[in-house]
């Protein structure tokens, strides 16, 4: 007797961490230019791997695309909106995390550049604008994105 088998369409996760460089003043994000489509600036992040948690997957991606060790800090919120990726349905664990030296482009990214938070480029990708808003307005004010 054969068994019907289910086949679920689930969100894909995906990470993202949003890095404070905490050796220079103001602290400022690093964030990479993407070398695939979609194309502009994002917060350096990618697709958790089967087995892997989402805290191995930021330190993974971090590393990988930036060349930095980062310290995870926090766990800062979760993104979904199922049009947040043009390519699928994505979610995103959003962390914070701190790191110190050079960052360098590795990866898949294009480029690399250290931003203060009221010079950030326009042309950001996926939900990144309202992702760092929010991280703004915790970070000057304490006050996390509403649900």
């Amino acid at each position: 007797m054969t068994h019907p088998v289910t086949t679920y369409r689930n969100p894909t996760p995906t990470v993202d961490i949003i890095i404070e460089l905490i050796d220079r003043p103001h602290r400022p994000i690093v964030l990479i230019e993407r070398q695939n489509l979609p194309y502009g600036w994002a917060i350096p992040g990618g697709f958790v791997d089967y087995g892997e948690s989402v805290e191995a997957a930021a330190r993974r991606e971090a590393t990988e695309e930036t060349s930095l060790q980062v310290e995870l800090i926090e766990q800062f919120q979760v993104y979904s909106d199922p049009n947040r990726d043009p390519r699928q349905h994505t979610l995103s664990v959003v962390f914070l995390a701190t790191a110190t030296g050079e960052p360098s482009a590795q990866d898949d990214a294009k480029a690399i550049q250290v931003f203060e938070l009221w010079k950030l480029p326009p042309n950001l990708c996926f939900d990144h604008d309202q992702i760092l808003k929010d991280y703004r307005q915790y970070r000057d004010y304490g006050l996390r994105p509403r649900l």
